[in-house]
């Protein structure tokens, strides 16, 4: 009886598989924000220097950067950098044309340093949001 009851299990096994991987092909993908993006988020302040651009965003406690270069074209390194006064520094950067990853970080009421570079060239807020 076990052996008939693992035979029928083991028989099932392949049609469940085709039927999961057809039902993932066929059903309607859905856009969805990168976990680390600023959308959704309002623009509350923009840092400008030489070769581009920081744009901090605000949502409740939540502030989001991200550096843009004002002249996208060679890949370069470009940076951004977001501090909540009394912690430390978050940064992420990449090798790109255009724009630096994102950083989100909860700052709640606390004042935000924002600071950015494209190249060697670098713009910073001084003590922002408070």
């Amino acid at each position: 009886m076990v052996t008939g009851a693992l035979r029928r299990w083991v028989a099932a096994l392949p049609v469940a598989l085709v039927v999961a991987v057809l039902l993932g092909l066929l059903a309607p993908g859905t856009a969805q924000a990168a976990p680390g993006s600023c959308d959704g988020m309002r623009k509350v302040r923009t840092v400008s220097f030489r070769n581009g651009s920081v744009q901090v965003y605000k949502t409740g406690g939540r502030v989001c950067a991200r550096t843009v270069a004002k002249h996208p074209g060679g890949q370069r390194r470009i940076t951004v950098s977001v501090q909540a006064r009394g912690h430390v520094a978050v940064r992420k950067g990449r090798r790109h044309a255009a724009s630096s990853p994102s950083v989100q970080i909860y700052a709640g009421r606390r004042c935000v340093w924002v600071k950015g570079w494209v190249g060697r060239d670098s713009g910073s807020s001084g003590w922002i949001l408070c």
